[in-house]
């Protein structure tokens, strides 16, 4: 899962049905740094983006018909679809509604700034195939060498479209000043000093699960990457919103669409 500096997502032409087939085609390679497909589990809930404007995200079912996502993902001009692989064949599934945090700041997530990038979709039919994860928060205080796991779409070679599409999980550990505004994570062995394991394009909105009593829960999203040292690209430091201060907003809006969390 690797990302470009500042987002998640690469552009594409969309409306083809070619377009879907290539999202869903397996990569060759494992998700940056050698991250493991997986269709069991935490990545049950995770489901594809796509948007006319020819981006791809990752998201995350809570609930039969909402999804979990950043806010960066999903900005107003464009129409979104979610990929529905369940008979095999690659179909787009309808979005009835886009709810957006009204505290996000583009500027600050694009100068890697805490801000309010989460956003919720409501489908207009179950999505199929999927199993809805649960949310929660972390545990507070966040340490440095807490570890998470992400699970995204993202492609696996930086630019290269085609190695995108397959949900693919890695574990990553807390570094800096971890907190309720925002996590940033490293690969515990690369610790963000050379390439390795870390988001990348198509893994923005990606869930960031914790492990609890009860099993693991979704404490956040992705939001941007860098490459090794703060350098542009993917595989040196994943940066989070976690759900710390969102969460309350997030029960209250499915709630209004009728879905309890």
């Amino acid at each position: 899962m690797r990302v470009s500096r500042y987002f998640c997502t690469m552009k594409y032409a969309i409306p083809s049905g070619a377009t879907v087939a290539l999202l869903l085609a397996a990569p060759a390679h494992a998700i940056v740094g050698g991250g493991a497909p997986s269709t069991d589990g935490i990545a049950r809930s995770v489901v594809t983006i796509v948007g006319s404007r020819g981006n791809f995200c990752t998201g995350s079912l809570i609930a039969p018909r909402i999804v979990l996502t950043a806010a960066h993902c999903v900005q107003p001009g464009a129409e979104y679809r979610i990929v529905d692989n369940s008979s095999g064949q690659p179909a787009l599934q309808t979005i009835r509604s886009v709810a957006i945090h009204p505290g996000f700041r583009m500027e600050a997530m694009l100068s890697h700034r805490a801000t309010a990038d989460v956003a919720l979709l409501q489908l207009e039919q179950p999505a199929k195939g999927k199993a809805p994860a649960t949310l929660g928060m972390p545990n507070i205080p966040i340490a440095v060498g807490g570890r998470f796991t992400i699970a995204g779409i993202g492609v696996t070679v930086r630019g290269d479209g085609k190695s995108g599409g397959t949900i693919r999980v890695a574990g990553l550990i807390a570094t800096g000043k971890p907190g309720t505004l925002q996590i940033r994570l490293v690969d515990p062995v690369a610790q963000g000093a050379r390439d390795g394991l870390g988001a990348c394009t198509g893994d923005s909105g990606a869930p960031v699960f914790e492990d609890k009593p009860g099993g693991a829960a979704i404490v956040g999203v992705v939001s941007w990457s860098t490459g090794p040292n703060g350098s542009a690209g993917c595989g040196g430091m994943t940066g989070v919103t976690p759900l710390t201060l969102y969460r309350d907003w997030l029960l209250q809006t499915a709630r209004q669409w009728g879905a309890a969390l």
